[in-house]
């Protein structure tokens, strides 16, 4: 399996800075997250060429359809201009020849549970023609039932593979998040390994004084045991570390020690 990181672990880092360093920590791959990039795509494509480095999953600019409730993070609160942000983005993003790109159901917010779904419903199936037209893998991300209220309501693979199924999308697969599925059995994952399309990993404090995430390995054996089981399934994807973290810690780290220090952890998971 090849290793990656996703650049929101290093967020005040710019793009070129995150290539020269996940390179340098001996990582394969970078999750790429679409605000972090430069406007020069072919410049972008050949500073990864140069290094080595692939690309695994994409995080678009806009990442849900529907309005995330997230203090700066909310995007465009028009669902159609979030749309078409999505299906700009699959476009876009398709010349770094990623692994995956996911994207997010988005909270009900003020629609009652059934309008939400069927927003959602319509909209997947554009981002997705999108996706299929561009020649990218689409992979929806369930998250944590805790924030039910303010990113997704879509909250297990069973969920996701359900909404797809109703949605018709059959070629659309599930983004796995080790963090975001805490509470999800491994073997319910590993169950839907063939429509895998992406595993993000980091663990969940064991202290719960702790805000965010922290490295795999650092928090329990849970992040080991999804990736186990999808090995076990046949699956060969790439590990993309995904830390989301606060100044005062992983996020305040230099560059170059946040990704060598992800690299170590990430490489002991394989082990």
């Amino acid at each position: 399996m090849k290793l990656s990181l996703s650049e929101i672990s290093t967020v005040t880092a710019s793009f070129a800075q995150d290539v020269a360093a996940y390179a340098a920590a001996g990582f394969d791959g970078i999750g790429i997250w679409e605000f972090k990039l430069p406007e020069d795509d072919a410049a972008n494509v050949g500073l990864l060429r140069d290094v080595g480095l692939a690309v695994s999953n994409c995080v678009p600019a806009v990442p849900t359809i529907l309005p995330l409730l997230l203090p700066g993070m909310e995007g465009p609160p028009d669902v159609g201009e979030r749309i078409a942000s999505l299906c700009a983005s699959m476009r876009r993003l398709a010349a770094y020849e990623p692994e995956s790109v996911l994207v997010i159901t988005g909270p009900a917010g003020q629609l009652d549970q059934g309008d939400a779904r069927r927003v959602v419903l319509d909209g997947l199936r554009e981002v997705a023609a999108a996706a299929r037209e561009s020649g990218v893998r689409l992979g929806l991300e369930p998250i944590h039932p805790a924030q039910n209220d303010t990113v997704s309501f879509v909250h297990s693979v069973a969920d996701a593979v359900a909404l797809l199924d109703e949605a018709g999308l059959d070629d659309v697969g599930v983004m796995v998040d080790t963090y975001n599925l805490w509470h999800e059995d491994p073997a319910a994952i590993a169950a839907a390994a063939e429509r895998v399309t992406g595993l993000h990993v980091a663990d969940e404090p064991t202290d719960p004084g702790i805000e965010g995430r922290v490295l795999p390995g650092e928090g329990g054996a849970h992040a080991a045991a999804v990736l186990g089981a999808l090995r076990d399934a046949g699956w060969s994807g790439s590990l993309d570390v995904e830390i989301f973290s606060t100044p005062d810690r992983f996020w305040g780290l230099p560059v170059d020690e946040a990704a060598r220090r992800a690299h170590v952890a990430v490489s002991a998971l394989m082990t």
